[in-house]
């Protein structure tokens, strides 16, 4: 493969056959000018990124800074190994310059608070892994202490590049209506729910279970109709407030479940209101 384009010194863009790649390597295009070919012990990544993509990589690729583009590309290595399964090419893109503009604001003190922190950690735990991993890999390189909020949005953008992954805009809205329905909750009884508890990661947990089985199965009932019947008669106001934010699930996003979900979304709000 010969140079067509140099990006940076890690970086070029170069002619394979009547292919256009995106090559990278520590010091690839150190001394180097066009034409001149690549050796092939320098090369540690290639991509093949296809019209707007390929032209928005090699404009970070020359605009970012270096530092931040490596970091990048750590991360992205280490998750895919963390993992065990590769990322989708537009990673390299999404992350790289999402972790750049992320650092630029917190040295200039402006951070962004992320009110998804807790359900992303829930959701998406290997990848909330992978972002302390890079949390202490930023503080390693650049002594920049990034806030959980960053790690939170480092793990959103791992786990939409995997595979198999719904979009970013699918993953927002889960952790949403996830995060919005205990804020519901929460309103009701007049309380605050800790994060950390158990009976916080129950109700996550059985919710996000709940609409993926709606997703996929396109009904959910955990329990029978008469077991709904005594759960509403036994405990009337856990019944009443979890009515109340499975409602609002329908209204505010089209997010419709059958009674036996509210019955037993119930019983785990009575484990909060025994708790009080």
């Amino acid at each position: 493969m010969r140079i067509f384009k140099i990006l940076n010194n890690n970086a070029v863009v170069a002619i394979d056959g009547y292919q256009e790649k995106i090559v990278m390597g520590p010091g690839i295009a150190f001394q180097k000018k066009r034409n001149d070919i690549i050796p092939k012990d320098k090369i540690e990544k290639i991509f093949i990124l296809h019209d707007q993509s390929s032209e928005k990589f090699q404009q970070l690729l020359m605009a970012l800074p270096e530092q931040h583009i490596e970091l990048a590309e750590r991360i992205i290595s280490y998750a895919e190994g963390y993992l065990q399964a590769p990322l989708h090419d537009h990673i390299h893109i999404a992350l790289t310059d999402h972790l750049s503009f992320a650092l630029q604001r917190i040295e200039q003190g402006l951070t962004i608070h992320n009110k998804l922190v807790n359900e992303i950690k829930l959701l998406y735990q290997k990848e909330f892994e992978i972002g302390i991993w890079a949390k202490e890999e930023i503080k390693k390189e650049l002594n920049i202490d990034i806030p959980i909020d960053e790690v939170a949005h480092i793990a959103l953008h791992i786990h939409t590049a995997k595979l198999d992954s719904p979009a970013m805009s699918e993953s927002l809205k889960q952790a949403t209506i996830l995060h919005d329905f205990v804020r519901k909750i929460e309103a009701y009884l007049d309380i605050e729910i800790e994060e950390s508890s158990i009976n916080y990661q129950r109700i996550i947990t059985h919710l996000r279970f709940a609409l993926k089985r709606m997703e996929e199965e396109g009904h959910s009932d955990p329990i029978d109709d008469s077991m709904v019947e005594v759960i509403k008669t036994k405990y009337p106001k856990a019944f009443e407030c979890s009515e109340l934010a499975t409602n609002s699930l329908e209204k505010e996003y089209s997010v419709k479940l059958p009674d036996s979900e509210v019955a037993y979304i119930a019983l785990h709000i009575q484990r909060l209101i025994n708790n009080e």
